[in-house]
């Protein structure tokens, strides 16, 4: 098998607000990936609770031995998930990366999956990898209750019908990207602030002419903290895919 995926250099984006609890456990998971190349970048929107203090505290443990490991993007206010993440993949562009992973801070993204998304961006070439809920082999944690695993579903059934995408879990906030593909969409662009940012991306990549492959991951529910949904986030995604339709 050929493991020169392993050298490649990969940046994952973690965007964070409130996750004081979560983010010691996370990092160390992510850092201790067999992935030579690997980088954490955390972005925090001024967390009350102190979690940019604590992302800089572990920086500076992880960059100890001269290797910058991780790094902290400080934003002043709390504006979205999708501005976010746009900062920090941004950032790792600039910086050379050439695959960024989008990963949340909470746990319910299964920090083993990496490699095997990384591995299937090399040999295959495709500009984005999704692990993915909806293809065979995925799942969603028990603990999640029927209503949101409905809510979920439907979600993806209607962003799926209005853009006519084959993609499975176009709302999948876990994500690998090729930088050549980021690059084609252009971050700037994106108008989403919110989690449809996810569903925006992933189209307009399709659009741009760049492949996306689906592996199975099983989702797991947070164990620490509050979800960051709110009503305002759920009618966004709602007209997003409406809005990218009618822009064709």
């Amino acid at each position: 098998m050929d493991e020169s995926y392993r050298d490649a250099r990969v940046t994952v984006v973690m965007p964070t607000y409130n996750e004081a609890a979560n983010l010691p456990r996370m990092a160390e998971a992510v850092l201790g990936l067999p992935l030579a190349g690997l980088h954490l970048k955390v972005v925090d929107d001024s967390s009350p609770d102190g979690t940019g203090r604590i992302a800089e505290e572990l920086a500076d443990k992880y960059n100890a031995d001269g290797r910058r490991r991780m790094s902290v993007l400080h934003r002043t206010e709390k504006d979205g998930l999708g501005r976010a993440y746009t900062a920090g993949m941004s950032a790792a562009l600039e910086e050379g990366a050439e695959y960024v992973v989008q990963m949340d801070a909470d746990g319910s993204h299964p920090v083993e999956a990496v490699p095997r998304m990384l591995d299937e961006a090399v040999t295959s070439g495709a500009g984005l990898v999704i692990g993915s809920r909806y293809v065979d082999g995925g799942s969603l944690d028990e603990d999640w209750g029927v209503h949101r695993v409905l809510l979920s579903r439907f979600a993806n059934a209607y962003a799926r019908a209005v853009l006519g995408t084959r993609i499975r879990d176009i709302t999948a906030g876990f994500n690998l990207w090729s930088a050549v593909t980021l690059r084609d969409v252009d971050l700037s662009s994106l108008d989403s602030a919110g989690y449809s940012f996810q569903v925006e991306l992933k189209y307009k990549a399709v659009r741009a002419g760049h492949s996306a492959a689906e592996i199975p991951i099983r989702f797991e529910e947070r164990t620490e903290g509050v979800s960051k949904m709110t009503l305002r986030t759920q009618l966004e995604s709602a007209v997003v895919p409406i809005r990218l339709r009618l822009k064709k």
